[in-house]
C-alpha cells in the first residue's frame, strides 16, 4: 500500500520548483550593472545617488562586512514584449532560507524617489503592466552587505559582530540583474497548488476532502505541459478552480491576518542599521498597500516611525499618506519593543507615554493595543502601567516559547499586582512572521485553547528583521483562504478590529493572575552587565535630573530643561529594547551602548549640578541632597539638609581569623576566608545565617546552555559548582569599620568591601572577569522558613514560591528582581538589595537541627560566546546590602537609598522639597514639570508594600489645582482646588499621577 497524499506532495514540490516557479519569469535580457562602494558608514541618499559609478558584472563579488555599496542598473525593454508585464528581478546574491538576517536593498527612482525594498524573498520591481517595448529602465540600489551572523546548526562564535573585527572580505556575489516577462497566470497557478497542497497535507487522512484535494492536484498536474508551462497554466488553474471555491462551514476557527514586520531595533545589526531596516519595510508596505486594496499593515514602535521621519522624508511621506487611508497603521503604543521585566517603574510607563505621545501628535491615533510579541516575559507590575497609558490590550506570542508548561489559554484576562486586568491574545499560529502557509493556518486552529467558547484569533502576517515585511504572494494566498472549506478562514483587519471582534465574542474570558513568566531565555537578566548598569544607572539620573530641576524652576526660576530630557529619556526607553537591554545582540550594539550610557550619565550629572547649584546658593555650609522618597539621616525626602551623624561601626579582629564588625544595630562576623559567617540581628537578638554556613559565598557554575548563548540558562548549569572558598587577602578596609577581601580563579580576580550602614551590611564586589562559558552567583544562605518571597516589579512586587511543588514553580529557577528580594517568617524578614543587578535565584532546604534554610543567589556575570564573544569580559563593580530584620518597607526604602546615593554640595540654606507625603508606604517615583511646558507640577506615587494607604500629599508651593491624570497627563477627572495639602487614598500598589496647577 502506499500514501496517495505522499506521491502527490513529491510530485508537485517537483513540478513547482523544477518547472513552475523559473516560468514565472519565462524571458529575460540582463541589465547594465555599475557600482559605487560607500568608503564608511552610510551616506545620505543624494550622495549615494550622485556617487561615481564602475561597472560590475553579475558572479562578481561585492560588500564588505557591514559597507554599503550603491547599484545602478539599467536597461531597454524589448520591442517584441510590447502588451505584457515586466519586472526588473534583482537578486543581490540573497539566501532564500534567511529573509532578514543577510543583504538587503531599497530601490530609488534617479530622482531619489523611493520604489521598495529587495529582500530574499522579494527581488522584484514592476516596469510595466502592460508595457509598450522600448522603455529606458533605470533604477537605484542602495546594498547593504550585512553579514550573516546568525547559525542555527550551532550558534557559532563570531567577529562579524562589531565593524572593528569583521574584516573586509566580501560577503555576496551579484546573482542576478535582468528585465523579465511577468507570467501572472504561472504565478497565480503556483499559489492555488500551495494553497491546496498545503490544506491537503494538514486534513485528516480520512477526509473527504482531503481526497477530493488530492485529484484535483493531480488533475492539474496532468493538465500541465511541462515542455510549455506558459501555454498551459491556465488549463491547470481550471482543474483547480472547483476546489478553491468550496466555502467554509460556519463553523471555521476566523483568523484576523495583519500585515507585520517584526523589526528588532537592535538585535545581529547596529541601531544604524535599523534604521535602514525600517525604512526598506516601510516602502515595500506602501507599495504593496497601493496594490493590494484589502491588505492592511501594522507597525509598532515609535522610535522606528521617528527613524523613518527624521532620515528617510521621502519614505515618510507615503507611510502618512498610507496612515491617513487608515491602511498603514500604527500599534503597541510604546517607544520601542521593550524588555518588560527589568525596566523601573517610571521608565515602563514612559514606553508609553512617549510610544503614544508620538502616535497622537503625528496622526491623531491613540491606539488601545499594546503589541509585544517578541518579549521575553511579562512583569506583574505590567498591567496597571497598561490601564494608566489609557491602553486596554496586550498582544504577545513569546509565550509559546515556554519549554516545560503550555500556557492555558489563548484568550484570557490578565489581571497586575493592583487588580488590573487587561484583554490578553496569544495568537495560536505561534510565529510572529507568519507566511500563510497552510501548516500555519491549520495549527492556528488546532491550537486555539480557547475553541467552543471563542474562534477568533490573530496571524502577524510577513518575514521581519529586513525580511521586507508581507509579500505578494502572502496576500494572493491570503484571498484564496478567504472562504475555504477545511481551512480556518482568513481576513486582513487592524489589531483593533481583531480585538473588538474578540472581546464581543468572549465577554468573560478567563483570568490569570501575576507574572507571564517564559520558560526560556532566563540569562538575558544577567547577560551584558554593562548595558545593565547603564540602564539602571540611567533611570536613576533621570529621576534625580527631573527632580531638581523641576524643584529649581519652583524654587529659583530656573529654567526646565524640557527639550533635554525628552530627547535622553528616549536614548534610554530605545535602549530598553528586548535585545539591547537583555544583552542578547552583537559586540557592536553593546558597545555603542556602553559608550552612550557614559556620555548620558555625564550629561545628566551635569544637569543635576546646575540644577542644585541653583537651590543652594553660595554659602558655607555642607548640604546633602537627598534624591530618594524617604527621608534618610535627617535630610528629607526630595530636599537638602546637612546630614545627622551616622551610626560609627567597630572592627575587632576574630579569632580564628578575619574580623567582627559591630554597630550596636548588627554584630557581623567576616572568617579568614572573607565568608560572612554570623550576621546577627542585635535588636531581635536573632541570627541571620543558618549553623555552620556562610554568607558573601562567590559560586561559579560551567554555563552552556543547549542553544541560545547570550539568552538562555538551562536548569543543569546546577549540576557543577565551584564555591570561591580561597582568599588571597582578608585585611581591615580604609574605611572604620569595613574589611577588604581579595580572591583570584581562572584567570579572574575579585575585590570585596564589607561594611556597615545602620541596618544593612554593604558588600561591593569589583570583579575583573575573564572567563569563558561560565556564570558567577553571589550566594546568601538564609535561617528563614518562607514558602515565598517577594521581588520588586514595577510600582510593586510580586510573590514567587520558594518550593518546587509543581512544574510551573520549578521552572522559575531564575528570576527577575529590580532593587530587592525580600524573605520573610511572620515577625522577621531578610532582604538583599542592589544598584545594578536583576537575575536571581532561591531555593530552600531542611538541615539536619530540622531548621529550614533559604538561599537566595544574585547572579552577578555570565560569558557567553555568542552573539558577542567578548560578552562581559573585564572589570565591574556591584553594590549589594544585606539587610537582617527587615520589613517589605525597608526593602523598599533601601533599594531606593541604594541607587540614589546623597550628593554633598556647599550652600548656603536648606531646600526643602517640593512635595512630600506623610506616609512612607506611599513612594513618590516622579517629580517632573508638565510635558506641555505649563509649569505645572505632575507627581507620580504608588502604595509599595501591597496595602491600603491613606496619606496627606503636601506641596511646597501654592496650587491653584489638582487634577487626577493619566500617565500621558490627560485629565481622569475634573480638576480641584483643595490648597497645598491633598488627602490620598490608595489601594494596594495603586498607582496615581497628579498634576498640581501653579
Amino acid at each position: 500500500m502506499h500514501d496517495d497524499r505522499t506521491l502527490v506532495e513529491a510530485r508537485l514540490k517537483r513540478v513547482l520548483d523544477e518547472r513552475l516557479r523559473p516560468a514565472v519569469h519565462p524571458e529575460s535580457v540582463p541589465m547594465d550593472v555599475r557600482v559605487w562602494t560607500a568608503p564608511g558608514e552610510p551616506v545620505p541618499v543624494a550622495e549615494g545617488l550622485a556617487a561615481p559609478t564602475e561597472p560590475i558584472a553579475v558572479g562578481a563579488a561585492w560588500g564588505a562586512p557591514w559597507a554599503t555599496s550603491w547599484f545602478t542598473v539599467t536597461g531597454t525593454v524589448p520591442d517584441a514584449w510590447a502588451g505584457r508585464t515586466v519586472e526588473a528581478v534583482l537578486d543581490l546574491g540573497f539566501d532564500e532560507n534567511m529573509p532578514g538576517f543577510q543583504c538587503e536593498g531599497l530601490v530609488y527612482l534617479p530622482d531619489g524617489t523611493p520604489v521598495k525594498g529587495l529582500n530574499p524573498r522579494n527581488q522584484w520591481v514592476r516596469v510595466g503592466a502592460p508595457v509598450t517595448g522600448g522603455e529606458r529602465v533605470e533604477l537605484r540600489i542602495e546594498a547593504a552587505s550585512n553579514p550573516v551572523v546568525l547559525d542555527y546548526k550551532p550558534f557559532v562564535p563570531t567577529l562579524l559582530g562589531d565593524k572593528e573585527t569583521a574584516g573586509s572580505e566580501p560577503q555576496y556575489r551579484l546573482a542576478r540583474m535582468d528585465l523579465a516577462v511577468f507570467d501572472e497566470t504561472v504565478w497565480n497557478l503556483i499559489l492555488d497548488l500551495e494553497v491546496v497542497g498545503e490544506l491537503m497535507h494538514e486534513l485528516p487522512a480520512d477526509s473527504g476532502r482531503r481526497a477530493e484535494l488530492t485529484r484535483a492536484i493531480d488533475r492539474a498536474l496532468d493538465a500541465i505541459d511541462l515542455q510549455d508551462v506558459n501555454a498551459t497554466a491556465a488549463a491547470a488553474r481550471a482543474e483547480l478552480a472547483g476546489v478553491l471555491s468550496a466555502p467554509a462551514v460556519p463553523s471555521a476557527h476566523r483568523i484576523s491576518a495583519v500585515g507585520h514586520a517584526h523589526i528588532d531595533s537592535a538585535w545581529l545589526w547596529p541601531l544604524r542599521e535599523t534604521v535602514r531596516k525600517v525604512a526598506r519595510t516601510a516602502s515595500n508596505m506602501t507599495a504593496l498597500l497601493a496594490d493590494e486594496p484589502e491588505f492592511v499593515f501594522a507597525m509598532s514602535q515609535a522610535q522606528q516611525w521617528a527613524w523613518i521621519k527624521e532620515h528617510r522624508p521621502e519614505v515618510w511621506a507615503k507611510v502618512t499618506k498610507a496612515v491617513a487611508a487608515g491602511r498603514f497603521v500604527p500599534t503597541g503604543g510604546m517607544w520601542v519593543e521593550s524588555d518588560t521585566n527589568m525596566p523601573g517603574s517610571e521608565a515602563m510607563a514612559r514606553q508609553f507615554v512617549h510610544g503614544k505621545r508620538f502616535f497622537i501628535d503625528e496622526f491623531g491615533v491613540d491606539n488601545e493595543e499594546v503589541w509585544l510579541p517578541d518579549t521575553f516575559g511579562f512583569a506583574a507590575g505590567l498591567p496597571q502601567i497598561i490601564k494608566a497609558a489609557g491602553s486596554k490590550r496586550l498582544l504577545t506570542q513569546k509565550i509559546s516559547w515556554s519549554r516545560t508548561n503550555t500556557f492555558p489559554h489563548h484568550t484570557f484576562l490578565w489581571e497586575g499586582i493592583d487588580g488590573s486586568r487587561v484583554f490578553t491574545h496569544f495568537p495560536p499560529v505561534d510565529t510572529y512572521n507568519c507566511s500563510m502557509n497552510g501548516r500555519e493556518i491549520a495549527h492556528a486552529a488546532r491550537n486555539f485553547k480557547d475553541k467552543g467558547v471563542a474562534r477568533h484569533s490573530l496571524a502577524p502576517t510577513g518575514w521581519g528583521d529586513g525580511g521586507g515585511g508581507t509579500t505578494r504572494e502572502m496576500v494572493a494566498k491570503a484571498a484564496r483562504l478567504r472562504d475555504l472549506e477545511g481551512s480556518a478562514t482568513v481576513t486582513w483587519e487592524t489589531p483593533a478590529g481583531f480585538f473588538a471582534k474578540a472581546e464581543a465574542e468572549y465577554p468573560d474570558p478567563p483570568v490569570w493572575v501575576g507574572e507571564l513568566y517564559l520558560e526560556l531565555h532566563r540569562a538575558t537578566l544577567t547577560s551584558q552587565a554593562k548595558t545593565k548598569q547603564g540602564n539602571r544607572r540611567s533611570e536613576s539620573l533621570l529621576r534625580e535630573a527631573e527632580l531638581w530641576a523641576a524643584t529649581a524652576a519652583v524654587r529659583a526660576g530656573a529654567p526646565y530643561p524640557y527639550q533635554q530630557l525628552d530627547r535622553i529619556w528616549k536614548t534610554v526607553l530605545l535602549h530598553q529594547f528586548h535585545d539591547i537591554l537583555p544583552g542578547s545582540s552583537i559586540a557592536w550594539v553593546h558597545r555603542e551602548a556602553r559608550a552612550t550610557y557614559a556620555a548620558l550619565a555625564e550629561e545628566l550629572t551635569g544637569l543635576i549640578g546646575d540644577a542644585q547649584r541653583a537651590l543652594a546658593g553660595d554659602g558655607p555650609h555642607e548640604l546633602v541632597f537627598n534624591a530618594a522618597p524617604h527621608a534618610r539621616n535627617g535630610v528629607p525626602a526630595g530636599g537638602a539638609a546637612p546630614a545627622a551623624p551616622g551610626t560609627p561601626a567597630s572592627r575587632q579582629p576574630r579569632e580564628g581569623g578575619g574580623f567582627v564588625l559591630d554597630n550596636g544595630l548588627l554584630r557581623v562576623e567576616v572568617d579568614g576566608r572573607g565568608l560572612i559567617v554570623s550576621a546577627y540581628d542585635l535588636l531581635a537578638r536573632r541570627e541571620t545565617l543558618p549553623p555552620g554556613q556562610a554568607a558573601n559565598l562567590l559560586q561559579l557554575h560551567q554555563d552552556f546552555p543547549n542553544m541560545w548563548d547570550a539568552w538562555d540558562v538551562d536548569e543543569f548549569y546546577r549540576n557543577t559548582v565551584a564555591d570561591l572558598t580561597a582568599a588571597d587577602e582578608v585585611t581591615a578596609g580604609e574605611r572604620p569599620g569595613s574589611v577588604r577581601v581579595t580572591r583570584s580563579f581562572g584567570g579572574s580576580s575579585v575585590t570585596q568591601v564589607i561594611s556597615l550602614d545602620g541596618r544593612r551590611v554593604d558588600i561591593a564586589t569589583d570583579v575583573d572577569w575573564h572567563e569563558t562559558e561560565k556564570f558567577l552567583k553571589l550566594a546568601f544562605p538564609l535561617d528563614v522558613r518562607a514558602e515565598r518571597y517577594a521581588a520588586e516589579s514595577q510600582y510593586g512586587h510580586a510573590y514567587r514560591a520558594t518550593h518546587t511543588n509543581t512544574s510551573w514553580e520549578a521552572a522559575k529557577f531564575e528570576a527577575c528582581n529590580h532593587k530587592f528580594v525580600h524573605l520573610e517568617e511572620p515577625g522577621w524578614g531578610v532582604a538583599v538589595v542592589n544598584d545594578s543587578t536583576y537575575g536571581h535565584d532561591v531555593t530552600r532546604t531542611v538541615r539536619a537541627d530540622g531548621g529550614t534554610t533559604t538561599t537566595l543567589r544574585v547572579s552577578l556575570l555570565r560569558a557567553p560566546r555568542f552573539p558577542d564573544p567578548e560578552t562581559d569580559q573585564g572589570r565591574h563593580t556591584f553594590r549589594h546590602a544585606l539587610l537582617p530584620g527587615a520589613t517589605i518597607g525597608d526593602a523598599v526604602r533601601e533599594g531606593w537609598f541604594l541607587n540614589l546615593p546623597e550628593r554633598v554640595l556647599s550652600g548656603a540654606a536648606e531646600v526643602a522639597p517640593l512635595v512630600t507625603v506623610d506616609d512612607d508606604a506611599v513612594v513618590i517615583t516622579a517629580v517632573k514639570l508638565a510635558d506641555d511646558g505649563s509649569g505645572d507640577v505632575v507627581v507620580r506615587f504608588h502604595e509599595s508594600r501591597g496595602g491600603r494607604a491613606a496619606a496627606t500629599l503636601t506641596a511646597g508651593f501654592p496650587v491653584t489645582s489638582v487634577t487626577v491624570t493619566d500617565l500621558l497627563e490627560r485629565p481622569l477627572a475634573e480638576p480641584e482646588r483643595p490648597g497645598r495639602s491633598i488627602p490620598v487614598t490608595l489601594r494596594p500598589f495603586e498607582l496615581v499621577t497628579l498634576r498640581l496647577g501653579r
